[in-house]
């Protein structure tokens, strides 16, 4: 009778509960043409499935995740540690995982169903606990008006309906704009040949890999003679335990040795192919699952893993990032300018050569030693907040400014103390001899430097009365 009521609750409209109804509530799975069924559960089960899981939820749940604010007014950005979700993204988010652990699994429900549910605790308002659903006791419905309602099955069976406001629906790239694809499903029969090979393979090793070769004797075998000959085989030489033990033959038994097939030699080629369509479908390279053909170089393999940082993490990266924004935080917190950030220079961690080189390139564009320093998770030190840029890239605005006599006082500020002005002028000297040695070696000034017979003071003098004129 129970059967027959959860079918009649199920709106018609729901396609997406229809299906994972037999293939999650009743654990049969969707069947595919090589009699393997696949559900999410046994796909875990595939050690490249599981494998590329794992990669895209580690890329997820180590990089650090931060709520960050941009204030409207100056446009600087800084890490919201005031906010109250800072508090739960960088301790906890309920009294048994931390930040790492709730990410990791929400990344992994996404990864295997195409959706990953978290019921948000709210106290007047603020979230103060997160809770990760199973996605199997989850059933998502799209009333007529396009608002989502979640129907929540907890552990003695009662069911609860809840609106979305109190749901965080993480969902991966969606059909029906409100659920996600699923991939287990779609790509089922990739899976199902994978786990078909891996279970002929399973079996051979079972029974002594293969029929290695044949035992003959001569004359007939009675029934008696020929069970007592195949148990002695059976208990003696068959099965992973007894490979390699020598064969014991009498009354002129022959043994007719077998080689591999090529039917068993594809049968390899296949679970190696499997490996690469199973990594296809869910979009990760085949070397981050331990998998690389011989032609692979470490040129090509740091490519790679670059490629695997750009196309594959960044991704999810940004996607979790729209998401948290939007299910998070209030349209009030957004217009104050609150987001979070993925710090994908997290994944530049294992080249310490190419992280040296950003710093230093960020360094030259103006990121104080400090900066670098905190994202290394190191101390800074004092004085070390100056942001520098090179001399050549000083504005003409700041060098006018810098000039003797000139101060912020021009500019409808104090003017410059003695010791101020004497710095500025040291710097203005500084940059009107580099702006003579500009116009020194134009074309302009060629006909006058050979006039002045390498007499280059003369030059500089000269040029020196025509820029105060």
């Amino acid at each position: 009778m129970w059967l027959f009521d959860r079918f009649r609750r199920q709106p018609a409209q729901n396609v997406a509960f229809s299906e994972s109804f037999w293939r999650d509530d009743l654990g049969i799975g969707l069947p595919t043409l090589s009699g393997e069924r696949v559900t999410w559960k046994t796909t875990l089960e595939q050690t490249t499935a599981l494998r590329c899981g794992l990669t895209i939820s580690d890329g997820v749940s180590t990089v650090p995740c931060k709520v960050m604010r941009k204030d409207p007014a100056t446009g600087r950005r800084a890490e919201a540690e005031d906010h109250p979700l800072s508090d739960l993204f960088g301790y906890q988010v309920n009294d048994w995982m931390d930040p790492l652990q709730f990410m990791e699994t929400v990344a992994i429900h996404s990864v295997f169903t195409g959706n990953a549910y978290v019921f948000l605790n709210r106290v007047r308002g603020r979230i103060v606990e997160m809770i990760p659903l199973m996605p199997d006791c989850v059933r998502v419905e799209q009333k007529d008006d396009y608002r989502l309602v979640y129907h929540v099955t907890a552990k003695d069976g009662t069911a609860e309906e809840y609106p979305q406001e109190t749901i965080w629906h993480f969902r991966g790239p969606s059909w029906n704009s409100w659920t996600g694809l699923d991939v287990t499903r779609l790509a089922r029969e990739a899976l199902s040949l994978s786990m078909a090979t891996q279970n002929a393979h399973a079996r051979r090793f079972g029974n002594g890999i293969q029929s290695t070769g044949m035992y003959s004797v001569e004359g007939e075998l009675k029934e008696p003679q020929y069970k007592r000959l195949r148990a002695f085989i059976t208990q003696n030489y068959v099965g992973a335990k007894n490979s390699g033990k020598p064969l014991l033959l009498d009354k002129n038994a022959k043994w007719h040795p077998m080689d591999l097939t090529g039917v068993d030699a594809q049968h390899i080629e296949t679970r190696k192919l499997q490996i690469e369509e199973i990594c296809r479908a869910f979009g990760v390279m085949p070397i981050m699952v331990g998998f690389s053909d011989k032609a692979a170089t470490y040129a090509s393999a740091e490519q790679m893993f670059l490629a695997h940082a750009v196309h594959t993490i960044r991704p999810w990266h940004r996607r979790f990032e729209k998401s948290m924004r939007r299910s998070l935080l209030t349209k009030e917190e957004v217009k104050a300018g609150y987001y979070f950030k993925f710090f994908d220079t997290e994944l530049l961690r294992g080249a310490a050569k190419d992280r040296a080189e950003y710093y230093w390139k960020r360094f030259q564009m103006g990121m104080s030693p400090n900066q670098i320093a905190e994202l290394e998770d190191e101390d800074g030190y004092e004085g070390g907040d100056i942001h520098l840029v090179p001399g050549n890239m000083m504005t003409v605005e700041n060098a006018t400014k810098a000039m003797p006599g000139r101060g912020i006082g021009d500019n409808g500020g104090p003017p410059l103390d003695d010791e101020a002005a004497e710095k500025a002028s040291v710097a203005a000297n500084a940059l009107r001899d580099r702006m003579n040695a500009g116009r020194v070696l134009s074309a302009e000034n060629e006909g006058k430097i050979r006039s002045a017979r390498d007499n280059l003071d003369a030059v500089l003098a000269k040029l020196d009365e025509q820029q105060e004129t």
